[in-house]
């Protein structure tokens, strides 16, 4: 039998309050009556069971954000150099890239008549035969000029794109330098006095000019003297230009004329 004070310290650590023995302890102390009494059961009310339902139902409430301050920063008051140019050339609309300039497209053919040479535009750009009419009036200009009029046929004639497909530049300046150069190699191998450009494209890219200047002497840099004059073509078309080309036939004359004597 454990001694009371004993049993007292283990009923405390296990944190026992109240206690009643089963059976009366010999030198014991009485029992004190309210202990001895049952307590009423607990009985749970509905208000109280709505509430901790209700209180389960009910989300926990979100913490509040914290609003964010905006804290003023000082302007300076010249604006960035850099920024204007690169909103400008947003701005800016791109530029259109020009199209390619297309070649143009001509036949000449070179005769050499005495000591002159006719570079003549071939309107159907074919070679001349011997009973087409704009060769029979090629004919009547040399006779006129004081020419033989059986001219000679000077090389194959230039047909201008020479090539069909690919990528090689052949717009106006490399069809006048082509031309030009041509035209510079035949007169290293028989220079002349005088070269006839006969049309429009003969007047263009061998005389660097155009038809403002038919019937005039020019000067061109690696060929000499020319003399521009309109296509047989439109001579035939337009026969009141023949006067014009007479004239201009008689002042130049002299000078191929003093050359087959």
């Amino acid at each position: 039998m454990l001694i009371e004070s004993r049993r007292r310290a283990y009923l405390t650590a296990m944190q026992v309050v109240n206690w009643l023995p089963r059976t009366e302890l010999p030198f014991a102390a009485p029992s004190r009556p309210e202990l001895l009494e049952a307590p009423e059961p607990l009985i749970e009310t509905p208000i109280a069971s709505a509430q901790v339902a209700k209180a389960a139902v009910e989300p926990v409430a979100r913490p509040v954000e914290r609003v964010k301050v905006e804290v003023p920063r000082p302007t300076p008051s010249v604006a960035r150099p850099a920024s204007k140019p690169v909103e400008d050339a947003e701005d800016a609309p791109v530029a259109a890239k020009a199209p390619p300039v297309p070649p143009p497209r001509f036949a000449l053919q070179l005769l050499r008549a005495g000591r002159c040479l006719l570079l003549v535009e071939l309107p159907t750009g074919g070679a001349f035969q011997a009973r087409d009419p704009g060769y029979l009036l090629l004919k009547d200009m040399l006779r006129a000029a004081g020419l033989p009029d059986s001219p000679q046929i000077v090389g194959e004639p230039v047909r201008w794109p020479l090539l069909v497909r690919g990528t090689m530049d052949q717009g106006p300046e490399a069809a006048r330098d082509f031309v030009q150069g041509f035209l510079s190699a035949r007169l290293e191998d028989a220079p002349c006095v005088c070269l006839w450009l006969i049309g429009l494209p003969a007047v263009r890219f061998a005389g660097e000019a155009n038809a403002q200047s038919y019937n005039r002497e020019l000067q061109v840099e690696g060929l000499g003297s020319a003399w521009a004059l309109p296509g047989l073509e439109l001579l035939m078309e337009e026969p009141q230009r023949k006067a014009d080309v007479w004239q201009a036939m008689r002042r130049l004359m002299a000078r191929w004329k003093e050359s087959n004597e």
